[in-house]
């Protein structure tokens, strides 16, 4: 880090941009993976690319590496507790969950706003990241609700625009 700021004036800075929240989902030999990710967006139109950056000491990551097929599930404002239960380390992450399987055999959790399932075209370093770089092979809309999204170190809920008429 360089000297000019520390860890911690760098988070509180970049914490002023507000994210959208996903997990990141797919099946590994028979068995449901995941974890949040806060970092993702969508990369190109022609063709279809989306990108996460999960970090190098993610223990999920590799599992979804080798998969090879993953699914971003793009969370509702009502599905915090889920977004906390997958951003921890265990490996009974889908006990209790509702999800059901795509056709393309990776996980889609009920009551998500979106499910965009991906193949892994590449992986670039990016320091104690990584880039997953994924091609999209099917789109599928979910509920229509408002969704989850991080700010200032915390969950938020959006509140929609004021409109005022003039007289």
């Amino acid at each position: 880090m360089s000297a000019a700021f520390d860890d911690r004036r760098f988070r509180d800075v970049l914490g002023t941009f507000t994210t959208g929240v996903v997990i990141v989902s797919t099946t590994l030999d028979g068995k449901p993976q995941g974890m949040t990710i806060g970092a993702f967006t969508s990369v190109s139109l022609d063709p279809p690319l989306i990108a996460f950056l999960p970090a190098k000491s993610s223990k999920t990551w590799p599992k979804i590496r080798s998969a090879g097929a993953f699914t971003i599930n793009i969370l509702a404002q009502d599905q915090e507790a889920l977004c906390r239960a997958f951003a921890r380390t265990s490996h009974q992450k889908f006990d209790g969950v509702d999800w059901f399987q795509s056709e393309h055999g990776t996980p889609h959790l009920a009551g998500a706003l979106s499910w965009l399932d991906c193949t892994l075209n590449t992986v670039v370093d990016a320091g104690d990241h990584e880039i997953a770089l994924g091609d999209v092979c099917a789109l599928t809309q979910g509920k229509k609700d408002d969704p989850l999204v991080f700010f200032g170190g915390a969950f938020r809920v959006l509140e929609a625009p004021q409109h005022t008429t003039e007289a």
